[in-house]
Protein backbone atom coordinates (compact mmCIF):
# COMPACT_ATOMS: atom_id res chain seq x y z
CA UNK A 1 0.00 0.00 0.00
CA UNK A 2 1.47 3.31 -1.07
CA UNK A 3 0.14 6.38 0.71
CA UNK A 4 0.29 10.15 0.50
CA UNK A 5 -2.05 12.43 2.48
CA UNK A 6 -4.87 9.92 2.85
CA UNK A 7 -5.74 10.38 6.54
CA UNK A 8 -9.46 10.50 5.67
CA UNK A 9 -9.42 7.06 4.05
CA UNK A 10 -6.38 5.00 5.03
CA UNK A 11 -7.80 3.64 8.29
CA UNK A 12 -10.69 1.91 6.51
CA UNK A 13 -8.34 0.76 3.78
CA UNK A 14 -5.87 -0.88 6.19
CA UNK A 15 -8.67 -2.44 8.24
CA UNK A 16 -10.13 -4.03 5.11
CA UNK A 17 -6.80 -5.73 4.37
CA UNK A 18 -6.39 -7.01 7.92
CA UNK A 19 -9.92 -8.50 7.76
CA UNK A 20 -9.02 -10.81 4.84
CA UNK A 21 -10.07 -14.45 5.07
CA UNK A 22 -6.68 -15.35 3.61
CA UNK A 23 -4.44 -14.16 6.40
CA UNK A 24 -0.89 -15.26 5.49
CA UNK A 25 0.49 -11.95 4.22
CA UNK A 26 2.54 -8.90 5.11
CA UNK A 27 0.95 -5.48 4.62
CA UNK A 28 3.77 -3.16 3.58
CA UNK A 29 2.77 0.51 3.76
CA UNK A 30 5.17 2.95 2.08
CA UNK A 31 4.38 6.53 3.04
CA UNK A 32 5.51 9.13 0.51
CA UNK A 33 6.24 11.95 3.00
CA UNK A 34 2.64 12.68 3.96
CA UNK A 35 2.02 16.05 5.60
CA UNK A 36 -1.23 15.09 7.34
CA UNK A 37 -2.07 12.30 9.82
CA UNK A 38 -1.64 9.43 7.36
CA UNK A 39 1.59 8.14 8.88
CA UNK A 40 0.29 8.28 12.45
CA UNK A 41 -2.70 6.16 11.49
CA UNK A 42 -0.47 3.62 9.72
CA UNK A 43 1.89 3.48 12.73
CA UNK A 44 -1.04 2.76 15.05
CA UNK A 45 -1.96 -0.29 12.96
CA UNK A 46 1.69 -1.36 12.89
CA UNK A 47 1.74 -1.38 16.70
CA UNK A 48 -1.37 -3.52 16.97
CA UNK A 49 -0.79 -6.09 14.18
CA UNK A 50 2.57 -7.76 13.45
CA UNK A 51 1.60 -8.24 9.79
CA UNK A 52 1.87 -4.48 9.20
CA UNK A 53 5.22 -2.94 8.28
CA UNK A 54 5.51 0.82 7.68
CA UNK A 55 8.29 2.44 5.67
CA UNK A 56 8.69 6.21 5.19
CA UNK A 57 10.44 7.63 2.14
CA UNK A 58 13.21 10.15 2.64
CA UNK A 59 11.69 12.32 -0.08
CA UNK A 60 8.46 12.42 -2.03
CA UNK A 61 8.72 10.10 -5.03
CA UNK A 62 5.29 10.38 -6.59
CA UNK A 63 2.70 7.71 -7.31
CA UNK A 64 4.31 5.14 -9.59
CA UNK A 65 7.93 5.57 -8.49
CA UNK A 66 6.65 4.89 -4.96
CA UNK A 67 4.82 1.78 -6.16
CA UNK A 68 8.07 0.54 -7.66
CA UNK A 69 9.93 1.23 -4.43
CA UNK A 70 7.30 -0.73 -2.53
CA UNK A 71 7.81 -3.69 -4.86
CA UNK A 72 11.56 -3.58 -4.24
CA UNK A 73 10.96 -3.65 -0.47
CA UNK A 74 8.35 -6.42 -0.48
CA UNK A 75 9.38 -9.81 0.88
CA UNK A 76 6.67 -12.10 -0.49
CA UNK A 77 6.81 -14.23 -3.63
CA UNK A 78 3.55 -12.56 -4.69
CA UNK A 79 2.75 -8.85 -4.48
CA UNK A 80 -0.60 -7.14 -4.70
CA UNK A 81 -1.24 -3.42 -4.58
CA UNK A 82 -4.10 -1.98 -2.59
CA UNK A 83 -4.66 1.77 -2.77
CA UNK A 84 -4.87 3.69 0.48
CA UNK A 85 -8.30 5.09 -0.38
CA UNK A 86 -9.96 1.83 -1.47
CA UNK A 87 -11.68 -0.96 0.49
CA UNK A 88 -10.71 -4.59 -0.10
CA UNK A 89 -13.55 -7.09 0.20
CA UNK A 90 -12.90 -9.88 2.71
CA UNK A 91 -12.68 -12.61 0.05
CA UNK A 92 -10.22 -10.72 -2.19
CA UNK A 93 -6.93 -12.42 -1.31
CA UNK A 94 -8.61 -15.81 -0.89
CA UNK A 95 -9.84 -15.45 -4.47
CA UNK A 96 -6.56 -14.24 -5.98
CA UNK A 97 -3.74 -16.01 -4.16
CA UNK A 98 -4.56 -19.76 -4.41
CA UNK A 99 -5.03 -19.74 -8.21
CA UNK A 100 -1.76 -17.87 -8.65
CA UNK A 101 0.06 -20.34 -6.40
CA UNK A 102 -1.44 -23.24 -8.35
CA UNK A 103 -0.75 -21.91 -11.86
CA UNK A 104 3.02 -21.59 -12.04
CA UNK A 105 3.00 -20.54 -15.69
CA UNK A 106 1.27 -17.21 -14.93
CA UNK A 107 3.42 -14.20 -14.09
CA UNK A 108 0.45 -11.90 -13.51
CA UNK A 109 -3.12 -12.36 -12.33
CA UNK A 110 -5.77 -9.79 -13.27
CA UNK A 111 -9.20 -9.15 -11.77
CA UNK A 112 -11.50 -6.41 -13.07
CA UNK A 113 -14.62 -4.74 -11.73
CA UNK A 114 -16.77 -7.43 -13.35
CA UNK A 115 -16.35 -11.02 -14.48
CA UNK A 116 -14.39 -11.78 -17.62
CA UNK A 117 -16.45 -12.80 -20.64
CA UNK A 118 -15.95 -15.85 -22.80
CA UNK A 119 -15.40 -18.49 -20.14
CA UNK A 120 -15.01 -19.23 -16.43
CA UNK A 121 -12.11 -17.76 -14.49
CA UNK A 122 -9.37 -18.63 -13.91
CA UNK A 123 -8.26 -18.73 -17.55
CA UNK A 124 -4.57 -18.88 -18.45
CA UNK A 125 -3.85 -16.44 -21.28
CA UNK A 126 -0.76 -16.52 -23.46
CA UNK A 127 0.43 -13.14 -24.79
CA UNK A 128 -1.52 -13.69 -28.00
CA UNK A 129 -4.71 -14.48 -26.07
CA UNK A 130 -4.27 -11.38 -23.90
CA UNK A 131 -3.91 -9.18 -26.97
CA UNK A 132 -6.86 -10.87 -28.64
CA UNK A 133 -8.96 -10.17 -25.56
CA UNK A 134 -7.80 -6.54 -25.38
CA UNK A 135 -8.16 -5.56 -29.02
CA UNK A 136 -10.65 -8.06 -30.48
CA UNK A 137 -12.70 -8.93 -27.40
CA UNK A 138 -14.05 -7.10 -24.38
CA UNK A 139 -10.74 -5.78 -23.00
CA UNK A 140 -8.32 -6.66 -20.21
CA UNK A 141 -5.87 -3.75 -19.87
CA UNK A 142 -8.27 -1.20 -18.34
CA UNK A 143 -7.60 -2.11 -14.71
CA UNK A 144 -5.32 -0.18 -12.35
CA UNK A 145 -2.46 -1.65 -10.30
CA UNK A 146 -4.87 -2.90 -7.61
CA UNK A 147 -6.47 -5.19 -10.20
CA UNK A 148 -3.27 -7.21 -10.48
CA UNK A 149 -1.39 -9.76 -8.44
CA UNK A 150 2.20 -10.30 -9.53
CA UNK A 151 5.01 -12.75 -9.05
CA UNK A 152 7.43 -10.27 -7.54
CA UNK A 153 10.52 -11.59 -9.34
CA UNK A 154 8.72 -11.46 -12.69
CA UNK A 155 7.35 -7.98 -12.02
CA UNK A 156 10.82 -6.62 -11.30
CA UNK A 157 12.25 -8.50 -14.30
CA UNK A 158 9.66 -6.83 -16.51
CA UNK A 159 10.97 -3.47 -15.34
CA UNK A 160 8.10 -2.63 -12.95
CA UNK A 161 5.91 0.36 -13.82
CA UNK A 162 7.22 2.93 -16.31
CA UNK A 163 7.09 6.50 -15.06
CA UNK A 164 4.30 7.77 -17.31
CA UNK A 165 1.95 9.42 -14.83
CA UNK A 166 -1.59 8.04 -14.84
CA UNK A 167 -0.78 6.03 -17.98
CA UNK A 168 1.90 4.01 -16.18
CA UNK A 169 -0.33 1.01 -15.49
CA UNK A 170 -1.78 0.91 -19.01
CA UNK A 171 1.67 1.13 -20.62
CA UNK A 172 2.84 -1.64 -18.30
CA UNK A 173 -0.04 -3.93 -19.34
CA UNK A 174 0.69 -3.32 -23.03
CA UNK A 175 4.34 -4.23 -22.60
CA UNK A 176 4.16 -6.99 -19.99
CA UNK A 177 1.21 -8.90 -21.41
CA UNK A 178 2.99 -9.14 -24.77
CA UNK A 179 5.76 -11.06 -23.01
CA UNK A 180 4.33 -13.18 -20.16
CA UNK A 181 1.29 -15.33 -19.38
CA UNK A 182 -1.67 -13.84 -17.51
CA UNK A 183 -4.26 -15.53 -15.31
CA UNK A 184 -7.77 -14.08 -15.35
CA UNK A 185 -9.41 -14.06 -11.92
CA UNK A 186 -13.00 -13.48 -10.73
CA UNK A 187 -14.06 -9.86 -10.63
CA UNK A 188 -15.37 -7.27 -8.16
CA UNK A 189 -12.88 -7.91 -5.35
CA UNK A 190 -12.54 -4.37 -3.97
CA UNK A 191 -14.29 -1.02 -3.93
CA UNK A 192 -12.53 1.57 -6.06
CA UNK A 193 -13.29 4.85 -4.34
CA UNK A 194 -13.76 7.88 -6.62
CA UNK A 195 -13.12 11.30 -5.09
CA UNK A 196 -11.81 14.72 -6.15
CA UNK A 197 -8.42 14.21 -4.49
CA UNK A 198 -7.40 11.43 -6.86
CA UNK A 199 -4.61 12.12 -9.32
CA UNK A 200 -6.74 10.51 -12.04
CA UNK A 201 -9.31 13.31 -11.64
CA UNK A 202 -6.81 16.13 -12.26
CA UNK A 203 -6.41 18.28 -15.37
CA UNK A 204 -2.91 16.88 -15.80
CA UNK A 205 -4.32 13.37 -15.87
CA UNK A 206 -6.84 14.29 -18.57
CA UNK A 207 -3.97 15.52 -20.73
CA UNK A 208 -1.93 12.38 -20.06
CA UNK A 209 -4.87 10.20 -21.09
CA UNK A 210 -4.71 11.74 -24.57
CA UNK A 211 -1.65 9.53 -25.16
CA UNK A 212 -3.64 6.27 -24.93
CA UNK A 213 -4.19 5.86 -28.68
CA UNK A 214 -0.53 6.50 -29.40
CA UNK A 215 0.53 3.82 -26.94
CA UNK A 216 -1.90 1.31 -28.44
CA UNK A 217 -0.75 2.16 -31.96
CA UNK A 218 2.90 1.69 -31.02
CA UNK A 219 2.12 -1.65 -29.34
CA UNK A 220 0.39 -2.96 -32.47
CA UNK A 221 3.38 -1.98 -34.61
CA UNK A 222 5.94 -3.37 -32.19
CA UNK A 223 7.87 -6.52 -33.20
CA UNK A 224 6.74 -7.90 -29.81
CA UNK A 225 3.05 -7.69 -30.79
CA UNK A 226 1.82 -11.31 -30.52
CA UNK A 227 -1.10 -10.95 -32.97
CA UNK A 228 -0.91 -12.34 -36.48
CA UNK A 229 -1.25 -10.00 -39.46
CA UNK A 230 -5.00 -10.35 -39.93
CA UNK A 231 -5.66 -9.91 -36.20
CA UNK A 232 -3.44 -6.85 -36.15
CA UNK A 233 -5.47 -5.26 -38.97
CA UNK A 234 -8.69 -5.88 -37.04
CA UNK A 235 -7.08 -4.50 -33.89
CA UNK A 236 -6.22 -1.27 -35.69
CA UNK A 237 -9.92 -0.79 -36.44
CA UNK A 238 -10.62 -1.11 -32.73
CA UNK A 239 -8.01 1.51 -31.84
CA UNK A 240 -9.11 4.02 -34.48
CA UNK A 241 -12.77 3.57 -33.58
CA UNK A 242 -12.05 4.24 -29.88
CA UNK A 243 -9.96 7.26 -30.88
CA UNK A 244 -12.75 8.71 -33.01
CA UNK A 245 -15.30 8.27 -30.22
CA UNK A 246 -13.00 9.98 -27.72
CA UNK A 247 -12.37 12.92 -30.06
CA UNK A 248 -16.09 13.26 -30.74
CA UNK A 249 -16.80 13.27 -27.00
CA UNK A 250 -14.13 15.95 -26.49
CA UNK A 251 -15.68 18.14 -29.17
CA UNK A 252 -19.22 17.70 -27.84
CA UNK A 253 -17.95 18.64 -24.39
CA UNK A 254 -16.21 21.74 -25.65
CA UNK A 255 -12.76 20.27 -24.93
CA UNK A 256 -11.25 21.30 -28.24
CA UNK A 257 -7.73 21.50 -26.82
CA UNK A 258 -7.95 17.90 -25.57
CA UNK A 259 -9.27 16.73 -28.93
CA UNK A 260 -6.31 18.38 -30.67
CA UNK A 261 -3.87 16.84 -28.19
CA UNK A 262 -5.46 13.43 -28.67
CA UNK A 263 -4.84 13.62 -32.41
CA UNK A 264 -1.34 15.02 -31.97
CA UNK A 265 -0.27 12.17 -29.70
CA UNK A 266 -2.16 9.40 -31.52
CA UNK A 267 0.50 8.55 -34.10
CA UNK A 268 -2.31 8.33 -36.66
CA UNK A 269 -2.07 9.86 -40.11
CA UNK A 270 -5.15 11.02 -42.04
CA UNK A 271 -4.72 7.95 -44.27
CA UNK A 272 -4.69 5.67 -41.19
CA UNK A 273 -7.96 7.17 -40.02
CA UNK A 274 -9.52 6.86 -43.48
CA UNK A 275 -8.41 3.24 -43.78
CA UNK A 276 -9.29 1.93 -40.32
CA UNK A 277 -12.29 4.00 -39.24
CA UNK A 278 -14.71 1.12 -39.55
CA UNK A 279 -16.99 -0.53 -37.05
CA UNK A 280 -14.70 -2.85 -35.05
CA UNK A 281 -15.44 -6.56 -34.92
CA UNK A 282 -15.29 -7.34 -31.21
CA UNK A 283 -16.82 -10.44 -29.65
CA UNK A 284 -17.23 -12.33 -26.38
CA UNK A 285 -14.80 -15.15 -27.13
CA UNK A 286 -11.56 -13.64 -28.50
CA UNK A 287 -8.90 -14.29 -25.89
CA UNK A 288 -10.56 -17.43 -24.54
CA UNK A 289 -8.32 -20.52 -24.25
CA UNK A 290 -10.01 -23.49 -25.90
CA UNK A 291 -9.01 -27.13 -26.25
CA UNK A 292 -8.74 -28.85 -29.64
CA UNK A 293 -12.32 -30.07 -29.29
CA UNK A 294 -13.50 -26.49 -28.71
CA UNK A 295 -14.19 -26.91 -24.99
CA UNK A 296 -12.96 -24.45 -22.36
CA UNK A 297 -9.53 -24.96 -20.77
CA UNK A 298 -9.51 -24.29 -17.04
CA UNK A 299 -6.17 -24.18 -15.16
CA UNK A 300 -5.79 -26.46 -12.17
CA UNK A 301 -7.21 -25.26 -8.87
CA UNK A 302 -4.78 -27.37 -6.82
CA UNK A 303 -2.57 -25.38 -4.46
CA UNK A 304 0.63 -27.37 -4.18
CA UNK A 305 2.93 -24.44 -3.28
Amino acid sequence: MTAYNREKYIGDSIASVLAQRYSDFELLIVDDCSTDGTLDIARDFEKSDTRVRVVVNERNLGDYPNRNRAASLARGALIKYHDSDDVMYAHCLATMVPPMLAEKRAAIGISLAKAFTGGPSPMLLTPRLSYQREFLGQGIFMGGPACGIFRRAEFLKLGAFPERGVLSDFVFWLSACARVNVLTLPGDLFWYRVHPGQEAQSATALEQYTHVTGEEWKALHSPNCPLDDSERERAKRTVVSKFAKAVAADIRGGRIKLAAMRYKHSGLSPSDIAKYLRRPRRGLFPGTPLAEDGDFIIPTQRNDA
